[in-house]
């Protein structure tokens, strides 16, 4: 995955953890799932309007 092993994973999360606190983790996984799903959607084209 990216070439990070599992310590550098583990690094990065509790420098998260730290910088945003365990309450906002929920939160922030949720604006980059959709971010991610929005990113998808436009590459394919279905974010456009449709005239019937």
């Amino acid at each position: 995955m990216f070439g990070l092993g599992m310590s550098e994973l583990l690094i990065i999360l509790v420098i998260v953890m730290v910088i945003f606190g365990a309450g906002k983790l929920p939160e922030l996984g949720g604006a980059l799932g959709k971010g991610i799903k929005n990113f998808r959607r436009a590459a394919e084209g279905k974010d456009e309007i449709e005239d019937k």
